[in-house]
């Protein structure tokens, strides 16, 4: 039996969360006081359990919200390093957390100067806390397409220069914005070394993921579990190794899937699909990394070389240097086989 003290101990990466849904709930509780921001209730109280009434355009108000108290370079400092810290402690030691800078502008300066205050703290965030933080640069769906290339550029640039950015993304509601429209921003940001990781087929329909794959290019999906309602699309993703980055407990709380159940982990790795867990946004959804591995084994019945698998995809699949990843299969092999206790 894989306890939950061996979900800890188990090395990984986590490759998909979101800056503002990563920050501690106690922070925004005091950022809020600090700025006068009168917090909504389902940010006050403990996360209810009947998140998936809410819908998407309530789930991004309440998000919009808690970002509204991110107000200085000194605010994403603290909240990059208790991520990471809260990273460490559930034996994740590697993120790459995704930030579309356009939403942090009004109080943050110019995009140039809010993107840098994020590479900075995630600079400091990995040498105060010795877990690997990378940013994912990503473009708001539902702003247009020149910004969106406006910010690969920049990425490009900055990551040229020896920033911590790895990846282009493309978040928000997907339902808005055709992938083609941002095919120009992720040829530029894939040429100049960043991974593509859009978001794709969460709120909308295996339709969509070919959609993202033909006209984005991406190593890894946001999401993409609706994939798995068209064998087709579930090849395409297979026979090019595209990851799909699975946050159960979001799909659940959001309601693309009525229960954990119904997440299709076992139906997009049975069809050769690569499968890394994420939290998405903890600070809306009340689970964290390790939750979701608990529910792998709670739910779906993932023994210990399941999740090792798992854990295995999750540092394959993310921008970590080879040194790190050889590093990590080695000691992931280690927790497989239970020959020793992965460091802390």
């Amino acid at each position: 039996m894989v306890s939950d003290a061996d979900l800890i101990a188990l090395p990984k990466a986590h490759l998909h969360l979101h800056l503002t849904g990563g920050m501690r709930r106690e922070t925004l509780h005091d950022l809020a006081a600090r700025s006068g921001v009168q917090l909504p209730e389902r940010l006050v109280d403990d996360v209810p359990d009947d998140w998936h009434v809410i819908g998407w355009a309530r789930f991004q108000r309440l998000y919009d919200v808690a970002r509204g108290v991110l107000r200085s370079p000194a605010d994403i400092d603290r909240l990059l390093r208790e991520r990471a810290e809260d990273e460490r402690a559930a034996g994740s030691r590697w993120l790459e957390i995704q930030v579309t800078p356009s939403g942090y502008v009004p109080r943050l300066g110019d995009l140039v100067t809010a993107t840098e205050a994020f590479c900075a703290a995630a600079l400091a965030a990995e040498v105060a806390t010795g877990v690997g933080v990378r940013l994912v640069i990503a473009a708001n769906r539902t702003r247009p397409p020149w910004e969106a290339e406006t910010l690969a550029r920049l990425a490009v640039r900055l990551a040229a220069a020896g920033a911590p950015i790895v990846g282009f993304g493309l978040s928000n509601d997907e339902r808005v914005g055709r992938p083609v429209e941002f095919a120009k921003a992720f040829r530029l940001a894939r040429a100049g070394g960043l991974v593509a990781v859009p978001h794709a087929g969460e709120l909308l329909g295996p339709r969509a993921v070919a959609d993202t794959v033909r006209e984005l290019a991406p190593r890894r999906l946001g999401h993409g579990v609706r994939a798995s309602e068209d064998p087709a699309v579930l090849e395409l993703l297979a026979s090019q190794g595209i990851a799909c980055e699975v946050c159960p407990a979001s799909n659940v709380a959001l309601g693309v899937f009525a229960d954990h159940a119904a997440v299709p982990l076992r139906a997009l790795e049975s069809a050769g699909v690569p499968v890394v867990l994420g939290a998405d946004d903890p600070l809306l959804f009340g689970a964290g990394l390790v939750e979701q591995y608990a529910a792998a084994r709670d739910v779906h019945g993932y023994d210990r070389d399941d999740l090792a698998r798992l854990a295995a995809a999750s540092v394959r699949h993310a921008a970590m240097p080879a040194d790190l990843a050889a590093e990590m299969l080695a000691d992931i092999e280690h927790w497989r086989l239970g020959t020793i206790s992965a460091r802390a």
